[in-house]
């Protein structure tokens, strides 16, 4: 058989409607647009790989109107490229060929090709997780909302077994977001439940310590993203004086050199970093920045995109290839109604594969 091969490769838009209005402090969603890719190649006939790529509204480097467009341009020039059947050579190719400005479709691409080389079946990577049924701790997702409606989504993920709670601020009412952290802390410890916060960057500087300071006497974990991206002084300050772990989010877009994160991190000196592979540029990207917080001693986890669950089980794939420490933020997989049915399951808190079920994926001609 060939030792390289080329792609017939397609990508069509989909999209995906939230079960609730999803609030944040960027605004309320209520539908996800994403695109899936399928890739073809007559060395592995009557099979197809399939990859996702869905830029974040308003965040994602590649949220352009004439996305779709600029995404076919590239699969035309990759339909002209003979690739490795190697996984790891496949990823190095893909880095190579222009894509920083393309992180989700960089992702994307990466993802539908190595599940073709792996036989179509939806392994992307040699992982515990798609192999023998590891199951991933997550934390339970309490999106922004009136009272009542964020006090159900708490008491629901309690009920349903989570031990780590992420809970969106900072865009509603500050003292109704920590009487709800009140409420979860004054019947659970720390050693029982572990608290997380993201602000999404909504903190004014001015006000973020004090902020955090309140913040702290809940026995945050951490907070993620408390100020605006940017604003690399301040926010090297919040992290070196916080009373609570900062992690790092929305700041780590769009730097792919590698001396650019380096020096990013040993300016900052975050305690944990949050990872899209999505927005940081895939795969590759995100191993390069696991290694670097590694060398450093900063902790992470992944977290999705909104993608569904296509990109959702290559993101857990990649998870349990590196074998994480911390609960995870990979329980996106429930947000929508019209979400690819996949093996992927929820239960106690933690994600896992069950090869019981399977897969329903929306399939086209490549010819159409």
């Amino acid at each position: 058989m060939a030792q390289t091969f080329k792609i017939k490769a397609a990508i069509k838009p989909y999209s995906l409607d939230f079960t609730f209005d999803a609030g944040t402090s960027r605004g309320v969603l209520t539908e996800k647009q994403t695109h899936f890719i399928q890739v073809q190649s007559p060395v592995f006939p009557d099979i197809y790989g399939i990859g996702e790529a869905g830029p974040l509204k308003g965040l994602s480097p590649d949220d352009l109107p004439d996305f779709l467009d600029r995404a076919n341009e590239v699969l035309n020039k990759l339909e002209k490229i003979s690739f490795s059947k190697d996984p790891t050579t496949i990823l190095t190719m893909l880095s190579e060929v222009g894509l920083d400005e393309y992180p989700s479709l960089r992702f994307g691409l990466e993802t539908a090709l190595l599940d073709l080389v792996n036989g179509g079946t939806r392994k992307i990577l040699p992982n515990s997780f798609y192999e023998h049924g590891s199951a991933i701790p997550i934390n339970g997702l309490i999106w922004m909302g009136e009272k009542r409606f964020m006090k159900a989504q708490i008491d629901q993920k309690l009920q349903e077994g989570f031990e780590c709670i992420k809970m969106k601020i900072g865009a509603i009412d500050f003292e109704m977001e920590l009487a709800l952290l009140e409420s979860i802390r004054k019947k659970y410890s720390k050693e029982v439940i572990s608290l997380r916060v993201d602000a999404n960057g909504a903190f004014d500087p001015n006000e973020a310590m004090v902020r955090m300071e309140r913040l702290a006497k809940l026995e945050i974990h951490s907070i993620e993203q408390p100020i605006h991206p940017g604003n690399r002084h301040a926010m090297a300050q919040l992290c070196r004086t916080s009373p609570i772990p900062i992690a790092l989010d929305e700041e780590l877009i769009g730097i792919n050199d590698f001396r650019q994160k380096k020096a990013l991190l040993e300016d900052l000196k975050p305690a944990y970093l949050i990872l899209k592979p999505t927005l940081v540029g895939g795969i590759l990207a995100t191993q390069e920045w696991i290694r670097l917080a590694e060398d450093m001693g900063i902790g992470w986890w992944m977290t999705s995109a909104l993608e569904s669950n296509i990109g959702l089980n290559a993101i857990a794939q990649l998870t349990s290839s590196l074998n994480p420490i911390l609960p995870q933020g990979l329980g996106t997989g429930m947000l929508y109604r019209n979400n690819v049915s996949s093996p992927l399951v929820i239960s106690s808190g933690k994600l896992r594969y069950d090869k019981d079920r399977f897969w329903s994926i929306p399939d086209w001609n490549l010819d159409d």
